[in-house]
């Protein structure tokens, strides 16, 4: 690792992370390594640990450690990155970067005279809600709440759902394939049930996606609302134009 430059603008616990960082990258430091402590690093930098510390949770919040109570600080898988702003489903967006997203129902579809939580177009309204929880291995990744127009998608509270994507069951059931979408997204922190299926922190940051789907001769129809772990995916988007 490099020396540190005390007559830098940039703080040594910002020198020290970057050094850190340079040392991920190069490869001399691989998913899964220990980093040494923080004794060790305070006296190889000549600083004290309350600096070290600082650096290397600068480097645990931009994801690139993690520390195990009672183990040590260790270098940590990068993120992947999954599309869930495609309106092809979020098993496909999961499946098309290889990764195995497996759903569980949290709480089965059921119609309701008033839609509960952070229900967008369908607050306060008669829907069709269900609520469903992703895992890859057993860790738990994402948490999804959907409301459904019951106008629109009658019987859906009827019809099986497990292994299929919601995307799916709207295209057989009921001939709909999505024209658009309203999206929006967030970085908050996890409180309540978010947090405690998703078997995080209280405070911890989670990445919102907030979408409502359009389908031709059905506006706003559909509203999901997804929470996702944003120390196990990034979100990212592939926006296609025209030149000229």
């Amino acid at each position: 690792m490099s020396e540190l430059d005390p007559r830098s603008p940039v703080p040594l616990y910002a020198q020290i992370s970057a050094a850190i960082a340079r040392q991920i990258e190069a490869g001399e430091l691989g998913v899964g390594d220990r980093l040494p402590s923080e004794h060790a690093l305070a006296a190889y930098f000549r600083v004290g640990r309350p600096t070290v510390r600082q650096a290397t949770e600068r480097l645990v919040r931009e994801g690139q450690l993690r520390r195990e109570r009672g183990s040590g600080t260790f270098v940590r898988e990068p993120p992947v990155r999954v599309d869930l702003f495609s309106l092809s489903g979020t098993l496909r967006s999961f499946a098309e970067r290889g990764v195995a997203l497996k759903t569980t129902l949290l709480h089965r579809p059921r119609r309701v005279a008033e839609a509960t939580g952070d229900a967008g177009p369908f607050a306060g309204r008669e829907a069709y809600q269900l609520t469903r929880l992703g895992r890859v291995g057993r860790s738990p990744v994402l948490l999804e709440q959907f409301s459904l127009a019951p106008e629109r998608f009658a019987g859906f509270d009827r019809i099986a759902l497990r292994g299929r994507s919601l995307s799916q069951v709207v295209a057989e059931h009921y001939r709909l394939r999505p024209s658009g979408a309203d999206q929006s997204i967030a970085a908050i922190a996890a409180h309540g049930a978010v947090a405690e299926a998703l078997e995080l922190d209280k405070g911890a940051p989670v990445l919102a996606v907030s979408r409502v789907l359009h389908f031709p001769g059905a506006p706003a129809a559909v509203h999901a609302l997804m929470h996702c772990r944003s120390d196990r995916f990034e979100l990212t988007h592939t926006m296609e134009g025209t030149h000229g």
